[in-house]
């Protein structure tokens, strides 16, 4: 919800969020979503009501932010992208276009995730009802363009999955995975250091 003046109203209060029109924040039992300062929410973007941003949180156009997330301070969300609920996203984390992230995942700080890059949780779509296991990225992780993150798979602190890679399995801290499947390779030295924020 806004004002005349575009700036987001959450919990009541007003901050010094710009929204978008077109934009959407959900508001269920007269409560919006919590969103810190200085975000910009651009048209088309849906953020739920019971969802917690910290400052200088952007979106993309038409991105989805569902239910019960958490997302940390300086946290980008692309246009198309997706945060399918009960997410927990750290500071300085870049989500890019169209990048889908489903329910309980897990980003520590200063992950990049490229262009149209897909995390699962579903280990045997629609063939049983076994639980959801997100995947889990800790800090500092980079995952290029059009990879594929596993169910239950760990990508450890400062590895580098390469684009169109498919991982399957954990991988090391300050490690390369490349390949469909993906291989397991030492970091070239360019490569190591961590994410800028």
């Amino acid at each position: 919800m806004t004002d005349a003046y575009g700036h987001a109203r959450t919990d009541g209060g007003t901050s010094t969020s710009e929204v978008h029109p077109g934009a959407t924040l959900r508001r269920e039992g007269g409560r919006g979503p919590s969103v810190g300062a200085d975000a910009t929410i651009r048209e088309g973007t849906i953020v739920y009501a019971d969802v917690t941003i910290g400052d200088r949180f952007a979106t993309g156009h038409h991105a989805l932010v569902r239910e019960g997330t958490t997302i940390g301070d300086d946290v980008l969300v692309g246009t198309h992208a997706v945060l399918d609920g009960d997410c927990t996203v750290g500071d300085d984390v870049r989500i890019q276009t169209g990048v889908y992230c489903p329910t309980g995942t897990t980003l520590g700080d200063r992950v990049f995730l490229g262009p149209h890059a897909v995390l699962t949780n579903d280990p045997y779509p629609l063939r049983t009802d076994d639980d959801l296991e997100a995947p889990t990225l800790e800090d500092d992780v980079s995952v290029g363009a059009n990879a594929t993150v596993l169910p239950g798979v760990t990508v450890g602190e400062g590895a580098f999955v390469a684009a169109n890679a498919l991982v399957t399995e954990d991988v090391p801290p300050r490690t390369l995975a490349v390949g469909s499947p993906a291989e397991l390779r030492d970091l070239p030295p360019e490569l190591d250091g961590g994410n800028r924020p």
